[in-house]
């Protein structure tokens, strides 16, 4: 018996040499770039906030931080006011939204009608005109409706959505046609149809779309600055204006501290529901 010692069987294999996958680094390499672009304004106002009055550009990070900003703040104008004015403006308007969008969406779906095709093309031809373009026109509007200073007369324009439109559109024509056959079969109408069938099946678009209309109209500025005369009506960014009045001068510790009582029920908000909010716009986005 030949016992060979030292030699090395020709039939093993040798070590594979992974090396790193240079796409996948450059992707997360971009992303935490592009996060810190967008997460810095937000970190540094933040900062600025806790900030001794006056002193935010400094940029002397050895100071001792403090919520006074936010006390002076808070006491400084009726913000519970402001808060439920916001909410009751974005909860109006979502709520006129809803309706009218899933009615015309559920229309544009699932009905065949002369010139359908070219209504749906001028309804989308709103996504590309400004809403301040049209400010004049709603202001005259309001004015002969006597809305004027009023959360209907802040809503109302808002409430006939292009996106809004579009996205239930796309998510009900996603829906299998044998789920409406059989509701039909069992006797339901054509609102039972879309109250049981397509309503339900395009809840993470809705939940998506709330989120997107509550974040946009919350941070709305102009028309309801332009439109609202009493802090009855004044919802909460108009009420933040008034700390970068330059008359009252311009503290950025100050507006930093009120800029952030303003945003965070939405950072919360997203937060909470940021999972189904991604999960909607994939699954149910462009079809």
């Amino acid at each position: 018996m030949n016992v060979h010692l030292g030699t090395r069987p020709s039939h093993i294999a040798q070590p594979h040499i992974r090396f790193p996958d240079l796409a996948r680094i450059l992707d997360t390499l971009g992303a935490w770039i592009l996060a810190l672009v967008w997460i810095a304004p937000l970190l540094f106002a933040l900062w600025a906030a806790l900030q001794p009055s006056g002193s935010a550009l400094e940029l002397d990070f050895s100071a001792p931080l403090t919520l006074q900003n936010f006390i002076d703040v808070w006491n400084a104008v009726p913000w519970i006011g402001y808060f439920v004015n916001t909410l009751t403006l974005v909860s109006l308007i979502l709520m006129g939204q809803l309706v009218l969008c899933t009615l015309a969406g559920f229309a544009f779906a699932r009905f065949a009608f002369r010139g359908r095709d070219a209504l749906f093309i001028l309804v989308l031809l709103q996504l590309f005109i400004l809403p301040e373009v049209l400010i004049v026109e709603n202001y005259a509007i309001v004015a002969k409706l006597g809305l004027f200073d009023t959360a209907l007369g802040i809503g109302l324009p808002y409430m006939a959505s292009a996106f809004g439109i579009f996205l239930l559109r796309q998510a009900f024509k996603s829906v299998p046609l044998e789920l409406e056959e059989a509701a039909r079969i069992e006797g339901c109408s054509w609102m039972g149809v879309l109250w049981k069938v397509y309503v339900p099946a395009a809840k993470p678009v809705y939940l998506a779309y709330a989120l997107v209309s509550v974040a946009t109209h919350w941070n709305n500025f102009l028309w309801p600055l332009i439109v609202t005369n009493s802090p009855e009506t004044r919802p909460l960014t108009v009420g933040l204006s008034l700390f970068g009045a330059p008359e009252t001068g311009v503290d950025i510790s100050v507006i930093s501290a009120a800029t952030i009582l303003t945003i965070l029920p939405l950072l919360i908000a997203f937060l909470i529901f940021q999972r189904q909010f991604i999960q909607a716009f994939l699954r149910a986005g462009i079809r």
